[in-house]
Order: C-alpha cells, then structure tokens, then sequence
C-alpha cells in the first residue's frame, strides 16, 4: 500500500466555499489512484480552509503528473460554486507535488490540473501531458472566441450564446447597473455572461459598485445631476469636490491657471507621454521669434532655443475634423489645437504659443501670454480639453486597457496553465476583462459617459482611439526608446520619466531571469509553437494585422522574447498606474480638464470675458456626470494586489522563487527612492511608486 497525503486549499474570497462533493483522482506516470471522495465528520472546503486527507493506494504511482477533481452533488444540498487555491500532496518517499488551481468550479463537473512545474512543449514527452495540454488549449479556444469591438479597435472576448449545463454562483452579486437617484442606466449585461474565473471577487464587486450609489445619491439630493445651466461661479465648482482631498487635488485647484502649472502638467501629469522636442516649427504653426521673444529671456531667440533644445510640441493633430453631438440641448464645440513650449533656465517648462487649429488663417490666431487674461486662460482651457481625450481615449482606455486585455485574452486562448509564460503573465491579466467590460458600459455604449458628456459623443470618442490604433507602434510601447524618440530623455524634472524607467529596469530584470531559466538558448524561442500562437494572434487581434505597427508576428531570440514580455507586463501594470492613478486628483477641478466645451474655439482676440468663459465650460450636470464616473474608475477597490506581489502559487521551482523575492527587494527600493524624493517637491510624483503599482489593470 502507498499513501498519498493530500492538502486542499480553498480561497479565501467571501462564499469561496462549498457544500458539494469533492473527489480527487491521482494520476503518476505508473499508475493511477481509485477516484476518492474527499470528506470528513463536519465541513468540508470552507472559506480560507486548507483540508487534509489521506489516498490510499494499491502501489505507488511513480511521479505525480495529473489530479482530477471532481465536484458532485452532495445529499439534498443545493448546488453552490467552489474556489480551489491549489492541491498539494505528499508522496510516499516524502516529495511534494504543487497542483495550482485558483479558479472556479461552478457546477458539478471535473477539473484536470497539472503539477507545478513550468514545461514548454518541448519539455513533455508524455503522450497523456501533451494531450492535456493540446485539450486544455481547444476548450478554452472553443469557449473564449475573440468578437469586434468596434471595427479598427483591438478585438475582445466574446462568451459564446450556449451555456454549458451548469448555473452561475448564486452567491455572488452582481449589478444591475442601476445607480441610486441618478440618471444613469448602465447596461450591464456583458459582464453577466464573463466565466467566474474572469470577474472580480466578491469584496471587489462590493468595494467597486457599492461606493458608486451614496455619492450619486448626493449629487441627487443636492440638485446637481439635474441642472444643465452653466456654472456661475468659479468657486462653485468646489462644491462638487470628493471629501477626500489630497494635496495636489487641492493644488490643482489653486494654481491651475499659472502658466507653470500648465506645463508641469505635461512632464508629470496624468497624460505625461505627449510632449516632443521641437528642433523646427511646422509650417502649420507660424510662430514667430517676434511673437515669443519676451518670453525666451534676454539675450536669446527662438532660433537659438530650437538649437539648445529647449523648445517643446504638444500636437494634437489627431482630433482634427471629428464631429461633436449636442449635450443637454446645445451643441458642443471641438478644436484639435498645438502648443509650443519653453524650458526656461528657472528650470519650468512654459506655454508660449497656442494655436486652436491644425490650419493657420486670418480666424486661427496665435495666442501668446501676452494677451489679454481670459484670452490667454481660455487658450489653455482648449488645449485641455484636447488633453481630456488624448489622455481618456488614447493613453489610457486604448493603449493600456484594450490592448491589455487583448494581451490576456491571447494568453489564455494559446498558452496552458504549465507554460512557464502563463505563470510569468497570469498576475498580470487579473480581472482586465472584468473591468474592461464596465469599462465597454460605461465609456462606450448608448446612453453612457461618452454619450451623455462628451462634445465628442459615442462615435466621435471611438474615432478618436480608432486614428490612434491605425498609428500605434511596437517601438512605442518600449518605453526606453519612446523617450529617446520623443527627445525627452534629458529633459529635467521629468519625474515620470525617471520612476517609470526604474520600475521597467527592474520588471526587464525579472522578466529576464524568469525567461533564460526556461529558454536557454534561440531555438527554445523559436520552436516553441504556443508562444508563436500567442504573438501571432496579439498581432491579428489586438493590432489587426497591421504590418506598419511593427509588432513582430514571430519571436526568434531570447532577447526578443524578454523585450516583448517586458512591454506586456508593464502595458498591464505600471503604464496603467501611470495614466489612471492620478485621474482624480487632476480632474477633479473641471476646468482643469473638460471633457465638453459649449462655445466654437476663438476666431479672434480681445473678446474673452469671464462671462464668456463660464459659458465656454461644461455645465453642472455634465461636469457631474463625469466626476461622479472618474471618481469610481480612478479609486482602487479592495482585494488590490502591488506590483511584485503574487500571492498565488504558480512557480514552484527554487530559481523563479528567487527571481520574485529579488523583484520585490527591488521595487522596495524604488519605493523608498520616491518617498525620500517626494519629501523636497511642492507636488510629491507618487503614481508610479511600487507600493501603488497594481499588478494587472483591475480599475
């Protein structure tokens, strides 16, 4: 007789759980147990509980290879769902096998799940693990098909219409979408049809919609979601402010119509990857040295600037021509503006031309900080306005949430749980479809943000990331060259630049160990047909076969895997951090950040009022709305996981064990670099620091 000592693990979430029948089939490479019902006097598989059992078997197995658990109905209980952490078991010669789970099994069906150890195909040469693979790839295939989103954006996970005979967990809540006393209805239905395995946990769905109704409700009760006049006052914008204010909330407030401010905003802000040196003025911008002068100092021009360096573009060029809609029974107005820039030797980097059209003319003219007050504030108010959807639509919903998730969803589809790349990626993809879906409700269905609250509309807002997908590039998203490329790499108090370079140094670290443990050499790269599958299909699905995009539709070298891995961990975690964390704290103060504006860009100087500004600006009810949407989508709910932090199980072997704790010592670091460094700033940079880092884009 051999016996076989067993530990399961239950997850932790509330209702994790369960009253059903739980047995347990051993596989090892001689032999294979008697299915075993796992059961003791009293509660089996309570919530955080770590069972254990003993199998009893004929002979021994040899090396374990193979569980299978299987969930049964249990006498007259009802049929609940059940969340396995992991199975571990105990040989007769004292070795311990590793099973990973850390997913649902929501009805009564079986669960195959492989031991720990990391293995390519070229690792397995038994037919039995090379068929599990083969069928675990095929069923997550059959049920996770790729749809179009909107034609010209990445595609996304489409549940097929069937459902297998099993009923979704009872237990778990889910949201109809209806907010408290706000006239908002959401529509989601999507996300009701997501595998449990794909959405939040139970304190997350709690954490993320149930913070959202009493602030809606106060806006209610306060006659603000109701109001569609324009604001009359300046200071009464504060009266919609989170009573959680911090100090570059109120920061922003006070100073956001200081020149300075404005063009901190771009080196450290929530869109911070726009700006471009400017070694030659575009003829669709006829500045000047006459206009500029008295703002470069005494003693220079803007020729000599433009040699120095010290001359930078923020060009929005890409919002030109898209139409706008009417918001509340007016219509709204839109410009796709340019503006040049001065790093003065007081070390601020200075708006000093503003121009609110890609097409120079009599009816565009230049604005300059020499104008008059409200002529000057409104010009800068525009190219707000442009950063609100270049930051929004681009920078943070396209190039980090839909390709993310289109990272993850070619994860699962082409690479089974034993790929060494899925353990590597799997932290990184945590409740992306999840929140991408709300995401889809909220920002891009009829009767949602963008539709109710945007001068761009629904259709007007997809233009915008469409244009945007059509001239992404792999480059780009290798976040080194990108600030090279941009003429950036120099520039002083770029903090984003400096703590986003840290982090991907030592993400690029890790992922390097990790990867030339399991892949030693080239041809490992090269013949290993499911990473292939997997890069291929990011490149069809998420960038549509688009050639120029330079995405690589193969990987032939280590190193050209390590960089590829390198920008899809980072795209799902601290790029994300870097856009989304600081949403709140620079939107919160409208002006700062329209996402509407109600009159047509200035076509001449000199006949900006105040009066004409308030009305310029969105009013109460749309600046509301897009608070209230911000306020939720920029709040990390619970059950939130730092960079570094992967509490579930998935490598086992003694080097990648390491290569994490390394990973950690260093972002540890990194950490205590910006809190020491924060200390001496007037606006602390803190949203890339590794303690505020998520793992994967769960918000």
């Amino acid at each position: 007789m051999a016996t076989y000592k067993v530990k399961v693990a239950t997850g932790t979430d509330l209702l994790s759980g369960t009253t059903d029948s739980i047995s347990l089939t051993i596989v090892g490479t001689q032999g294979e147990s008697h299915k075993q019902l796992l059961n003791h006097f009293g509660r089996d598989f309570a919530t955080g509980a770590v069972d254990e059992y003993t199998v009893q078997c004929q002979q021994d197995l040899g090396e374990l290879i193979i569980i299978r658990l299987y969930k049964e109905r249990y006498s007259f209980f009802p049929k609940n769902s059940w969340y396995c952490n992991y199975v571990q078991i105990c040989a007769p010669n004292g070795r311990i096998y590793h099973f990973p789970a850390y997913q649902w099994m929501d009805g009564y069906e079986t669960l195959a799940l492989r031991e720990a150890t990391g293995k390519t195909t070229a690792d397995d040469t038994l037919p039995i693990l090379l068929e599990h693979r083969k069928e675990e790839l095929r069923a997550k295939q059959d049920f996770y098909r790729w749809r179009v989103f909107v034609p010209g954006l990445p595609n996304y996970v489409h549940i097929p219409s069937y459902r297998p005979p099993v009923r979704r967990n009872p237990n778990r809540p889910e949201w109809n979408g209806y907010i408290p006393g706000f006239p908002i209805l959401i529509n989601f239905k999507a996300t009701k049809f997501l595998n449990s395995n794909l959405r939040f946990s139970f304190l997350k769905t709690a954490s993320f919609f149930y913070r959202l109704g009493p602030t809606a409700l106060a806006f209610k009760l306060r006659g603000l979601v109701d109001c569609t006049r324009s604001w009359k006052r300046l200071k009464d914008i504060k009266k919609i402010f989170p009573t959680n204010k911090s100090v570059v909330t109120e920061y922003v407030s006070e100073h956001w119509t200081e020149d300075s401010f404005f063009g901190y905003q771009y080196l450290n802000g929530v869109n911070p990857g726009l700006l471009r040196r400017c070694t030659r003025i575009p003829d669709k911008f006829p500045v000047t040295d006459n206009m500029v002068a008295p703002f470069l100092g005494e003693g220079t021009c803007l020729q000599a600037e433009l040699e120095k360096g010290n001359i930078y573009l923020a060009d929005y060029r890409i919002l030109e021509g898209i139409p706008t809609v009417e918001l509340n029974g007016r219509k709204q107005h839109h410009c796709a503006p340019l503006c040049l820039l001065h790093f003065g030797p007081e070390g601020n980097l200075m708006p000093i031309a503003i121009q609110l059209s890609q097409t120079p003319g009599p009816d565009c003219p230049i604005f300059l900080p020499s104008d008059s007050e409200w002529d000057w504030l409104l010009a800068k108010t525009w190219v707000r306005y442009a950063e609100f959807y270049s930051h929004e639509a681009i920078s943070h919903l396209l190039e980090t949430h839909l390709v993310a998730e289109a990272f993850g969803l070619a994860m699962l589809r082409q690479l089974p749980m034993c790929h060494p790349l899925y353990k590597l990626l799997v932290p990184h993809t945590r409740y992306t479809i999840q929140i991408n879906s709300i995401g889809r409700a909220i920002l891009l269905n009829e009767g949602g943000l963008s539709a109710r609250s945007m001068s761009l509309g629904l259709a007007g807002f997809a233009e915008v990331m469409v244009r945007a997908l059509s001239e992404l590039t792999y480059d780009s998203l290798y976040l080194p060259n990108d600030f090279v490329e941009r003429g950036v790499q120099d520039l002083p108090g770029y903090y984003y630049r400096d703590d986003s370079l840290a982090v991907w140094d030592a993400l690029e670290r890790y992922v390097t160990e990790i990867i030339t443990y399991y892949y030693p050499c080239d041809a490992a790269v090269e013949g290993d047909p499911e990473l292939q599958s997997w890069v291929q299909e990011i490149f069809k699905e998420c960038l549509l076969g688009r050639e120029s995009s330079g995405f690589p539709t193969c990987l032939r070298t280590v190193p050209e895997l390590i960089r590829y891995v390198t920008i899809v961990i980072y795209t799902c975690s601290a790029s994300h951090a870097a856009v989304n964390t600081g949403q709140l704290e620079f939107t919160a103060w409208m002006p700062n950040f329209p996402s509407s504006m109600r009159n047509p860009p200035m076509q001449a100087k000199g006949l900006t009022t105040y009066e004409t500004f308030m009305d310029t600006l969105p009013d109460v009810k749309t600046t509301c709305i897009v608070l209230l949407v911000l306020w939720t989508l920029s709040r990390e709910p619970d059950d939130r996981r730092p960079l570094g932090h992967f509490p579930d199980i998935h490598f086992v072997e003694e080097a990648p064990r390491r290569s994490i704790e390394t990973f950690r010592q260093r972002l540890a670091q990194i950490s205590h670099h910006i809190r020491q460094r924060n200390k001496c700033l007037p606006i602390p940079y803190y949203y890339l620091d590794p303690v505020l880092i998520e793992n994967s884009i769960s918000i």
